[in-house]
């Protein structure tokens, strides 16, 4: 077996080895006059050259040079040339031992350095131990311990004594956590954390394969076993805060092995270990039961809500014939009423001759049926007819949770009190008279309390349920155990943190945080703009956009892509070279070595089975899926793409992986020429679900009668998709614009964002500016969009008629803190924006903070549209942008190919891999096209061409024609043979030599 390592080759030569790049070389190894002086006082020039090099290597990495060891090359010959001496001379010096202690000694005392000791190892040991209770990474412990050494002019000793240190300690810290987390744990907890490896009869599965298997599709009966599974969960009776004994990273890491390993995997480890991954499974499987619990919940409510609706919209259909022949019959009737009292003649017999008294009495009654049944315009009243359908699951969820507020003596929480008590009453229980009904929205107060009568008791639960579903969106009813509708607060940075930060000067957000001074430089800047824009529509230079009577015209752009540049795509694209999609993936990760990113969910290490990576990440991308892939493979089996499903792709490593090739393709000279990499894009696509998938996925009218999701994908102005989620087809888009923008772990840095009408609301052009970010949203009908105004009694002239309203600036102050500590915390990690924002939106009546942020937004989107009235430049950015963007669908569509694009997984989680492996595929694409673009473009610059670097703008890098994306997917185990660094490019086609000519 062999022996366990603690670091990488690659770790380790980074840590331990000096650079062989010159960059670096220059950088660390240049010498100093001092340093050459001590140089010089050597005689003869191999010892020069060694005393030199010995120098170098006590200032980086910091230890001695090695007897026998070879420097590279490049450092040798970058000393030589300092000291003057020819870098051969290094063989003589080398084979002096007695020299090279000497002048080691001379070297320590000259520079106060000192060799490492045992009390070293024992400091070291403390350092190390404080690194490893927070991560499993052997790279973090050594670097951590390396660094400390350097600083205190320690040399380090030799890797393998740094490796065994890391795995002593990484051991304890383990072993240290493992017992934290079951300290104090019962006989009989114990016994049940166990019993969870057994398997059970007449099932034939084990209590921890049960628990972990769900069914997401919404259904009465599938909530009921969401319950039954908490309620196994909960007797097992693990509290949550055993979580908190240990550092939360640490914590992770078992969660996270905790989330992987099956029953054979834990009964093979040590008791401990075995106890604390159970324990820790417990914990996470309860929050994620009461999430799944609470969303099936919501999508319940919402099928019902939608059932309504189109039962109400049938209805109205329905009548709106009736009322048409209605109608007609009172046409002629009254025609003939009419015609009877101009001629003087019996209007009884009139009306009997021209539709028939019978009939005529027969229209009264049914116009007076309608006028008492009229449309109360929504679709309540069918809500209540469901009441039925709610009571299948309703109770069930009432009574697996307990609900939290925080007001003292919430009447919602009282009246769902109320309702529970009424569910396990025996007999016919009715409402109290005194029931709460103060919580109720002013829709629901006709039909929970008709006139004259008591408490209609199906409306009443029907408005608690709707009220509840609306407030745990919005975070101001909460539960207990759930970690998706936790309060609002806690998703935000603890306050005495915030309070620091803001003492110290350390928000990091880029506007004043002095409610003064913002408000002053706000109310200047918008007034000016409202000034400037109306002066130049009086005069009318707005660009392309006329103002007449208070109605707002924008003309279309022009066509901005020269015909040449279409020829110069198509030339430059025939001369890419034909490749298989293994083949594109295995190159990438040669250039950029994207599959290190993968670690392992426990060490840390990078996968050693790159294939399988590789693999794992097309049958995500090709939504092929591991089955079929290892079907489809030559070089690879179920078995090792399994592996590397379970141990090394997740979340966080398709983001790492993603972004070091967006890195790497944002860092090539041909990406330069499609923007300056400040600006992006985002938009959603969708794709229709079905089998399983059908199951959790939702229809949207917007996109046909089938069920479905949303792959909602950020794109740099330079083509690179650098941030990818899955959303619901019925979700807003606008909640995750700031999630891409803050959350993509690349090196980009956006400035500038657009998004169709879809992604814009006043919540995030409010959130937005607070994070410096400028947003220009393309919206449709901007003609009627409102602009605000700090002052409602100024004169804007032309703009007048476009003016909605004042910006209620007092809201914005009343909530200055809480704004700058919502914008702290996004910025600082602490919570994704999309959450708070899905919050904020969700508030039935729009809470303080939800206020003051329109009205920010209010301010910013107004100063947008002003912007997008003056500049043609920016509105041709976003249209660029936007486009770029939906361009690179096309290419999505075609790699998604197996089962026609349609998601078959029923689970969020596999479909946010799909979605990630699909991303990470399209931007190696991507970046393998840009780099034989480029190639393409000086092979034919060195043929003489001349190629405009204004066409080269207009050349897009997402063609696949060239790309073999289907058929049978050749893996080869090694490394890319580098000794043909690029492949030869295809000849130019007759045809387009004759066009070009």
């Amino acid at each position: 077996m062999p022996r366990r390592q603690l670091l990488s080759p690659q770790t380790r030569a980074a840590l331990f080895d000096p650079p062989s790049e010159p960059t670096a070389i220059t950088r660390l190894y240049t010498l100093s006059p001092d340093d050459l002086a001590h140089v010089r006082r050597r005689r003869r020039p191999w010892n020069r050259l060694g005393f030199a090099m010995q120098l170098a290597y006590l200032r980086h990495p910091g230890r001695a040079l090695g007897i026998g060891e070879e420097p590279p090359t490049a450092m040798l010959a970058h000393i030589a040339g300092q000291v003057g001496a020819d870098p051969a001379l290094f063989v003589d010096y080398a084979r002096r031992e007695e020299t090279r202690r000497e002048h080691l000694a001379e070297l320590q005392a000259a520079f106060g350095l000192s060799p490492f000791g045992l009390a070293d190892y024992r400091a070291m040991w403390r350092v190390a131990s404080e690194v490893a209770r927070g991560t499993d990474r052997g790279d973090a412990i050594a670097l951590a311990v390396v660094e400390e050494l350097r600083a205190r002019r320690v040399l380090l000793p030799v890797a393998t004594v740094v490796e065994r240190l890391g795995l002593a300690v990484r051991a304890r810290a383990r072993a240290a956590a493992y017992a934290s987390l079951i300290r104090g744990l019962e006989d009989r907890q114990t016994e049940r954390l166990l019993a969870l490896l057994k398997v059970t009869e007449p099932e034939g599965r084990t209590g921890l394969t049960q628990l972990r298997e769900w069914s997401e599709a919404p259904s009465a009966a599938n909530l009921v076993r969401l319950a039954e599974r908490l309620a196994t969960v909960r007797a097992i009776g693990i509290e949550a805060d055993r979580a908190r004994r240990i550092h939360q990273v640490r914590y992770a890491i078992i969660a996270g092995e905790a989330g992987i390993m099956d029953a054979q995997h834990l009964s093979r480890l040590g008791p401990e270990r075995r106890l604390a991954v159970l324990t820790a499974f417990v914990i996470e499987q309860e929050a994620r039961l009461s999430d799944a619990a609470v969303e099936m919940f919501d999508r319940l409510m919402g099928a019902l809500f939608r059932r309504a609706e189109r039962k109400r919209t049938e209805r109205l259909t329905d009548r709106a014939k009736e009322q048409e022949s209605l109608v007609w019959m009172h046409a002629v009737s009254g025609r003939a009423l009419v015609a009877a009292r101009r001629n003087g003649t019996d209007p009884f017999a009139a009306i009997e001759a021209a539709v028939g008294w019978k009939a005529y009495e027969k229209s009264v009654d049914h116009a007076v049926g309608i006028a008492e049944t009229a449309d109360e315009g929504n679709s309540l009243p069918e809500v209540v007819e469901r009441h039925a359908s709610a009571r299948r699951f309703a109770p069930t969820f009432l009574q697996t949770f307990a609900f939290r507020s925080y007001r003292k003596s919430d009447p919602l929480l009282k009246a769902v009190d109320a309702i529970k008590a009424l569910y396990v009453s025996e007999g016919r229980p009715t409402l109290a008279k005194d029931a709460p009904v103060s919580f109720l929205q002013r829709r629901w107060r006709p039909l929970v309390l008709p006139q004259g009568k008591n408490l209609d008791r199906r409306a009443y639960e029907m408005a608690v349920f709707a009220h509840l579903r609306e407030r745990l969106r919005a975070g101001d009813v909460w539960i207990e155990g759930a970690r998706a509708y936790r309060r609002f607060t806690d998703f935000l940075l603890p306050r005495p943190t915030f309070e620091d930060l803001r003492s110290t000067g350390s928000l990091d957000l880029p506007i004043p945080v002095s409610w003064p001074d913002y408000a002053t430089e706000r109310t200047k800047l918008l007034d000016d703009r409202l000034r400037e824009v109306a002066a130049l529509a009086e005069a009318n230079r707005l660009p392309d956009v006329t103002l007449e009577e208070g109605r707002l015209t924008i003309s279309p752009l022009s066509r901005a892509v020269p015909e040449a540049a279409g020829i110069l795509a198509k030339r430059l694209s025939a001369l890419l070279p034909r490749i298989r999609i293994t083949e594109i993936l295995a190159e990438v990760d040669h250039w950029t070595g994207f599959t290190s990113s993968f670690t392992h969910v426990r060490t840390g290490e990078p996968a050693f089975d790159r294939a399988a990576v590789l693999g794992t990440v097309l049958a995500d991308g090709t939504n092929l899926g591991l089955s079929r892939m290892a079907e489809a493979s030559r070089g690879l089996n179920h078995a090792r793409l399994i592996w590397a499903a379970e141990w090394h792709v997740r979340d966080e490593t398709y983001a790492a992986a993603l972004a070091t090739v967006v890195n790497a393709h944002h860092a090539h000279p041909m990406a330069h020429h499609w923007g300056p990499g400040e600006t992006s894009s985002s938009d959603g696509q969708f794709f229709r679900a079905g089998g399983r998938g059908e199951a959790r996925s939702d229809v949207n009218a917007r996109y046909g009668d089938d069920p479905g999701v949303l792959f909602y994908t950020h794109v740099s102005d330079r083509f690179s998709p650098f941030h990818t989620k899955v959303i619901s087809a019925t979700a807003g888009e606008a909640a995750h614009v700031l999630d891409g923008l803050l959350m993509h772990g690349s090196a980009l840095s956006i400035r500038e964002h657009y998004t169709d009408t879809a992604g814009a609301t006043d919540h995030v052009s409010g959130l937005c500016h607070l994070l410096g970010f400028r947003f220009a949203p393309r919206v449709r009908n901007l003609k009627e969009r409102r602009l605000y105004v700090i002052d409602r009694m100024a004169d804007y002239g032309l703009l007048t008629p476009l003016i909605g309203g004042p910006v209620r600036l007092h809201f914005v102050e009343e909530s200055w803190d809480d704004l700058l500590w919502l914008a702290t915390s996004v910025r600082t990690g602490t919570a994704a924006p999309s959450a708070l924002l899905r919050r904020l939106a969700a508030y039935p009546r729009q809470n303080q903070l939800a206020k003051a942020l329109r009205e920010v937004g209010r301010i910013e989107r107004t100063l947008a549209t002003l912007d997008w009235l003056k500049d043609p430049d920016l509105r041709r950015r976003s249209h660029a942008g936007l486009n770029k963007g939906e361009a690179e669908h096309s290419l999505k569509r075609a790699v998604f190919f197996h089962r026609l694009g349609e998601l078959r997984d029923r689970t969020f989680e596999n479909q946010s891999h799909r979605a990630s492996g699909l991303n990470l595929v399209v931007a190696a694409i991507v970046l393998w096209n840009t780099v034989y673009l480029g190639r393409a473009v000086d092979a034919l610059r060195a043929a003489g061409e001349d190629i405009p670097a204004d066409l080269l703008a207009h050349v897009a890098p997402l063609g696949w024609e060239h790309i073999a994306l289907t058929g049978d997917y050749v893996w080869a185990d090694g490394d890319v043979d580098s000794s043909a660094a690029f492949r030869p490019l295809r000849r130019i086609p007759a045809s387009f030599q004759r066009v070009a000519a």
